[in-house]
């Protein structure tokens, strides 16, 4: 016999060895004698209140033993003789649609512009210390796309998408914690999600597929709106006739390149900001109630805030404890930040991107002469600002957060997880007033809600750009584009995902897509 049931543990009890068998036992009063197994099914932590609970959603066997596999089985199979499917980008979402078309009978023909996960290292290092950014290797291209050196984050909200299991079961499957599997905000961390990307290449290539990395698309050959032919950097051409276009939300040529041949596209909403870094013992301090150190039991503390302003959302995003800011600019003469946290999100900081809604049809009307590609237009404008104001360099523009917003320069900084530095500048007026007036409000918002964050201990950095894509490849329901047939956009670069776990899951529905008919 299996019962399902709920329990709440107090940090006391959390300690104690075998809580979870006495407390089920109490709860089902039953003999604890007679479970022979509590599989966890979800943790999540509750510290609304001073007294910390943790709860639990567990499956008890009673005289009965605990099936040690996953539901789940992962039928891939020899495709090297079998029809292909090519994919242009190696993100989450390439990566599984390459996955669903081996498990499918399918030859996944994958091209990523940029390096492996292992040779992607020497250029962050390139960004970090020399300022350089090479425009085909960086935080957001490369094996495993922008995830893979930003975090790791897994929780996602997408639950009607596609089975969210079946994903983190196959990240488990290649190499991921099965942790992922129960906490109610998983994470793998980016010092251990390369070596699952890794896996996950190497099972591609085991079973036939192939991947070339370096290889970037610069061209299409259409003919009678059907994909004939992918056109690649180095002259060569490919024949293809279904494409999986999941390039991810940063690769611009992309859509230039499809604007240019007048493939349709449509401008969509997304959010900008900056992203705020507060010493992690800080974020602990308001979230555990605690006047020292947290708990040992507790991870690191984390936060999600919301605020309408000027009928605009201001919003928390990418919230990483324990983490680093990040360059994730993808060309020089830019600065872009963004926030990872490594498995054990152990260092000195807290950072979160605080970004305002972008309404591309309201918000954007003096770049109406970019079309479709304003919003791009508009990152772009605010991408070379912040470059400027930090130093020309990867050196990021910055301010202590009551100084923005009070309205003054900051004559000095907070030590800050940024290596490449940050230089003090009036982010206050520097930023769009559309931005900014919101930004401040929300921090001032933010500042009620929780007591201590509003603090000259944090620092605010721009800027925080790459929330989501600006364009959306529209596609039919049968997830094809809706002009080009044999094309189907897939992921964030497509606008139809926003983040790892949705990306992964539109990549499968692609990949099922692609192959119907062949």
């Amino acid at each position: 016999m299996v019962k399902e049931i709920q329990l709440r543990i107090t940090l006391k009890e959390e300690e104690q060895p075998d809580i979870l068998v006495f407390k089920s036992a109490l709860k089902l009063d039953i003999d604890k004698s007679d479970i022979t197994g509590v599989k966890i099914l979800r943790k999540s932590i509750d510290a609304r209140k001073p007294k910390i609970f943790f709860n639990y959603k567990v499956a008890v066997y009673i005289k009965e033993a605990v099936p040690k596999n996953s539901e789940y089985i992962f039928n891939y199979k020899d495709v090297s003789k079998a029809k292909p499917i090519h994919i242009i980008g190696f993100g989450p979402a390439g990566m599984y649609a390459a996955l669903r078309c081996i498990e499918l009978g399918f030859k996944p023909i994958v091209l990523e512009r940029g390096k492996n996960v292992q040779d992607r290292r020497r250029d962050l290092k390139a960004i970090n210390q020399d300022h350089f950014v090479n425009e085909d290797s960086n935080y957001c291209f490369g094996e495993g796309g922008a995830g893979t050196y930003s975090d790791g984050k897994l929780y996602t909200r997408s639950l009607k998408r596609g089975d969210v299991r079946r994903i983190f079961e196959n990240l488990v499957f290649h190499g991921a914690t099965n942790q992922i599997l129960v906490d109610a905000h998983p994470h793998i961390g980016t010092n251990k999600l390369p070596k699952v990307v890794q896996n996950i290449r190497e099972n591609i290539l085991k079973y036939g597929g192939e991947i070339y990395f370096q290889t970037r698309v610069v061209d299409f050959r259409i003919k009678n709106n059907k994909i004939q032919a992918i056109q690649l950097q180095n002259g060569d051409e490919m024949m293809a006739n279904r494409v999986i276009l999941a390039t991810g939300h940063s690769a611009r040529d992309i859509y230039y390149l499809l604007h240019k041949k007048q493939i349709a596209l449509k401008a969509k909403s997304f959010a900008m900001g900056v992203r705020v870094e507060h010493p992690q013992h800080i974020i602990d301090r308001i979230q555990y109630h605690c006047l020292g150190e947290r708990h040992e039991l507790l991870p690191a503390a984390s936060y999600g805030l919301v605020q309408q302003v000027n009928e605009r959302g201001v919003y928390s995003f990418c919230m990483c404890p324990g983490g680093f800011i990040v360059p994730a600019a993808t060309a020089n003469g830019e600065v872009v930040v963004n926030g990872m946290s490594p498995s054990k999100r152990n260092n000195l900081y807290a950072n979160s991107g605080i970004v305002v809604e972008i309404n591309a049809e309201q918000d954007l009307r003096k770049y109406e002469q970019f079309g479709v590609l304003k919003g791009l237009e508009y990152q772009k404008n605010l991408e070379r600002l912040a470059f400027t104001a930090g130093g020309r360099s990867q050196v990021a523009p910055a301010q202590r957060l009551t100084d923005f917003v009070e309205g003054r320069l900051s004559n000095t900084l907070n030590d800050t997880s940024y290596q490449p530095g940050l230089n003090p500048a009036p982010l206050h007026s520097l930023l769009p007033k559309l931005i900014g007036s919101r930004l401040r409000k929300g921090f001032e918002a933010f500042g009620q809600k929780m007591k201590g964050y509003y603090t000259e201990e944090a620092n605010i950095v721009g800027v925080e750009s790459r929330t989501s894509s600006p364009v959306n490849i529209p596609r039919k329901d049968n997830l094809e584009h809706i002009e080009i047939e044999g094309l189907f956009p897939c992921g964030e670069g497509g606008g139809y995902a926003g983040g790892i776990i949705s990306a992964a899951m539109d990549g499968e529905r692609c990949a099922e897509a692609a192959v119907v008919g062949l």
